[in-house]
């Protein structure tokens, strides 16, 4: 359990430091109104990506009792839907130039495959809880 809480703790600190980067790049003059908005859209949805990652978080520094099976089945449901935000983050760029693209890309790419990584101990861990419980 532990090492799937630590893979939630610094995929929720990539994500918050990739959003807080995507501010100072949104407040660059050589910006297009395009990927300034599809910028915006991207924090929105990093934003939520980060709040199901801390919902998790602490869900899962409260898993216990009778209803475990239910909390860890939140867990997973809460860091796919980051997963999924992650993803539509990239959305926006699809016709921007490409070094805002890339730049975005590499950022988001990051959270994308620490998230998918966290999910897949969050799984494992879930697993190994369903097995177990009689």
């Amino acid at each position: 359990m532990q090492l799937a809480l630590t893979a939630l703790s610094v995929t929720l600190t990539n994500a918050q430091s990739t959003s807080a980067a995507m501010a100072q790049m949104a407040k660059s003059a050589k910006m297009s109104l395009h990927n300034k908005a599809a910028m915006n859209d991207c924090m929105d949805t990093l934003g939520d990506s980060v709040d199901e990652l801390k919902q998790s978080m602490e869900t899962m520094t409260h898993l216990k009792g009778k209803n475990i099976g239910f909390q860890i089945s939140s867990v997973q449901t809460w860091v796919s839907a980051a997963l999924t935000d992650d993803d539509t983050c990239m959305e926006g760029f699809r016709s921007s130039g490409e070094d805002v693209k890339t730049e975005v890309r590499s950022r988001v790419m990051n959270v994308v495959h620490l998230t998918s990584n966290a999910l897949g101990l969050v799984n494992g861990l879930s697993s190994t809880i369903i097995h177990s419980t009689p």
